[in-house]
C-alpha cells in the first residue's frame, strides 16, 4: 500500500458526520485494497506515480475567481473554488430561488429528510471496484445534493465547476436523484492547469420515465492531476443523454458506469479526448444490460498529438436476463505523430441469446490528399489542419442537445486544435 493511500485512510478515520456508517465501510474496503500499478489490468496503461508522489492536505479558504460563465446559457451555476462552495457572486453557495421541484442541498448543511435517502443511496451505484471512488467515499468534504421531484420538468440546467488554483487535494462529490417521469439538465465540469489533485465523483439515481441530460467537462491540464467518475442507475423506460469531453494532464482518468436496471432504458454516450505533447487520458466505460429490452449507443472520438497518451476501454455486460438487448459501441481515434499512442480495448461480454450487439475501434492518420486540397486552395497548412481535426469530432459536437454548450464548446476545441504542436504533426 503507498504513503499516499495510507495517509487518505488516516485522514478518512478522523471524519464524522451524518455519512459516517456509509464512509466506514469504503473504509474496510480501502484496508484490503491494492495500490494499482501496471500489472493491474484497469491501470495497464496509466501509472498513478504522479498521485502517490504528492503530500498535500485540502484548502482551507476560496480565492477571488473570474466567472466562467457561458454566452446564451441561462443556468443554475454553482461553483466550488479550491473545494469551497460559492456562488457566482463570490457569497452564499445554492441560490435562494430554484424551480419548482427542484431541490440542491450542500454537502455540509443536509437536513434529516434529506439525509434519510442520500445516506441509502451514498454509493450504491457506482462501484466498489474503483479504488479511488472509495477514497472519494471516504475523504469528500464538499458536494451537492440534487433531489428532482416527481414529474417536475427542470428546463434551466444546473451547472458545477469545479476551478482549483491551489497545490491542494479536493474531493468533491454529487449525489442527484430524478423522480418518476420528471427531466434534468446537468452540467459537471472541473478547470485548472496548476499542481494539484482533483477527485470529482458523482452518482445519477433516474426513476421509471424519468431523462436525464448529461454533460461532463474534464478540461485540467497540465500538471492538475484528475481521477474521477459518473455513474448512472436507470430504471423503466427511464433515459439519459451524456457527452464527456476530456483534455490530457500527467494524469487524467475517468469511469463511466451504466446499470439498466429496468426494461426499455434507453443510454447515449458520446465521447471526445484531444491530448497534445506528453499529456495522457484514461477513460474506462462500463455498461451492465441487468434486465431486458434496454439499448445503449457508445461512440468515442480520440485525437492524440506529439507524445500524448490516450486509453480506452468500454466494455458493454450483457446479463443473462437481458434477452432483446441492444448495444452498439464505436471508439475512432486520430493518431498525428509517430510517437502519439492510444490503447483501445472495446469489449462485448453477452450470457444472452436474443440480443443486437456490435462494437468496434479504428486507428488512422491524417489524409494527406484532404490536406493537399486544402492547401492547394489558400488554406493554410495550420488553418487545413485545425479544419480536418475538428471536422472529425464535429459531430459528435452536433449531436449534443444543448446548442449553446455547443457554441461555448467549439472555439475551446478550435483553440486547443491551433495551440498544437503542428511540427509534429504527420500527414
Amino acid at each position: 500500500m503507498s504513503a499516499w493511500l495510507e495517509a487518505a485512510i488516516d485522514r478518512g478515520q478522523a471524519i464524522n458526520d451524518w455519512l459516517t456508517p456509509r464512509r466506514q465501510s469504503s473504509l474496510a474496503l480501502l484496508r484490503q485494497s491494492e495500490w494499482p500499478t501496471r500489472k493491474t489490468e484497469d491501470w495497464k496503461y496509466t501509472s498513478v506515480r504522479p498521485l502517490e508522489k504528492r503530500n498535500a492536505e485540502s484548502a482551507q479558504s476560496v480565492s477571488t475567481f473570474n466567472v466562467p460563465l457561458i454566452d446564451e446559457l441561462n443556468a443554475i451555476e454553482l461553483y466550488f473554488i479550491n473545494g469551497r462552495l460559492v456562488d457566482k457572486d463570490q457569497s452564499g453557495g445554492i441560490p435562494a430561488s430554484l424551480p419548482a421541484g427542484l431541490s440542491i442541498s450542500d454537502l455540509h448543511e443536509v437536513d434529516e429528510s434529506t439525509q434519510a435517502w442520500a445516506r441509502d443511496l451514498f454509493s450504491a451505484c457506482k462501484p466498489k471496484k474503483h479504488l479511488f471512488g472509495l477514497v472519494n467515499d471516504t475523504l469528500s468534504d464538499n458536494g451537492v445534493i440534487i433531489d428532482v421531484a416527481d414529474n417536475a420538468d427542470i428546463e434551466t440546467p444546473i451547472r458545477i465547476v469545479n476551478m482549483i488554483t491551489a497545490d491542494i487535494d479536493v474531493h468533491n462529490r454529487i449525489l442527484v436523484r430524478i423522480g418518476c417521469g420528471a427531466k434534468a439538465c446537468i452540467i459537471e465540469e472541473a478547470t485548472g492547469s496548476q499542481a494539484s489533485y482533483f477527485s470529482g465523483f458523482a452518482e445519477y439515481f433516474i426513476a421509471e420515465d424519468a431523462s436525464l441530460e448529461h454533460y461532463r467537462f474534464c478540461l485540467r491540464t497540465q500538471k492538475a492531476l484528475s481521477i474521477g467518475g459518473s455513474h448512472f442507475e436507470l430504471k423503466s423506460n427511464s433515459k439519459i443523454n451524456s457527452t464527456v469531453v476530456g483534455f490530457g494532464s500527467d494524469l487524467a482518468r475517468l469511469d463511466i458506469d451504466v446499470l439498466h436496471r429496468g426494461n426499455n432504458a434507453d443510454a447515449k454516450l458520446n465521447a471526445i479526448y484531444l491530448l497534445d505533447g506528453d499529456e495522457k487520458f484514461d477513460l474506462h466505460t462500463c455498461i451492465e444490460h441487468e434486465i431486458s429490452h434496454c439499448t445503449t449507443e457508445e461512440n468515442i472520438r480520440g485525437i492524440v498529438a506529439d507524445c500524448a497518451k490516450a486509453t480506452f476501454n468500454g466494455r458493454i455486460h450483457i446479463h443473462r436476463d437481458a434477452q432483446k438487448s441492444l448495444a452498439e459501441l464505436n471508439n475512432k481515434n486520430l493518431l498525428l505523430s509517430d510517437n502519439a499512442q492510444i490503447n483501445t480495448k472495446p469489449e462485448l461480454e453477452i450470457y444472452a441469446d436474443d440480443v443486437r450487439c456490435a462494437h468496434g475501434a479504428t486507428v488512422a492518420e491524417l489524409d494527406s490528399s484532404a490536406l493537399y486540397y486544402l492547401t492547394s486552395r489558400g488554406v493554410s497548412k495550420t488553418k487545413a489542419l485545425v479544419m480536418l481535426n475538428f471536422g472529425f469530432i464535429n459531430a459528435l459536437v452536433d449531436e449534443m442537445p444543448n446548442g449553446a454548450l455547443a457554441q461555448w464548446l467549439r472555439p475551446q476545441l478550435q483553440d486547443r486544435f491551433a495551440n498544437m504542436n503542428m511540427e509534429a504533426i504527420n500527414v
